[in-house]
């Protein structure tokens, strides 16, 4: 999967959690995107079986696709808290960066910086 594809998997996963819904026009706001962005997005997410919409609009991630986002999240988060807590970084900084790691690492690097921060 690519980079922008993850990007809107994890928003999707992250305004559901903080909202309960999220229809395309949320995407959009939270990527600063446009809305005719966000429709071709979504329609290679249903395609690839990640996302479903439901009645009204309202984006539904599959079971894959919750997988999916939450790996995404995930490695997100720990990345966010290795980069403060181990490179010493701002959270705004830490959170920038981690957002452009997330989807370049091997996970072998994610599972060994994870033992790491378990320590």
């Amino acid at each position: 999967m690519y980079e922008s594809g993850e990007n809107y998997l994890e928003t999707i996963y992250r305004l559901h959690q903080s909202k309960g819904f999220v229809r395309s026009i949320d995407v959009a706001r939270k990527l600063n995107v446009s809305k005719p962005s966000v429709s071709r997005a979504m329609g290679i997410l249903r395609q690839e079986g990640f996302i479903n919409f439901a009645e009204g609009g309202e984006i539904v991630l599959t079971e894959t696709g919750e997988q999916k986002a939450a790996d995404i999240y995930s490695r997100h988060v720990l990345l966010t808290d290795f980069l403060i807590r181990v490179a010493g970084v701002s959270a705004e900084v830490a959170e920038h960066n981690a957002c452009r790691i997330e989807h370049i690492i091997d996970e072998d690097v994610v599972q060994g910086i994870r033992r790491f921060m378990e320590q």
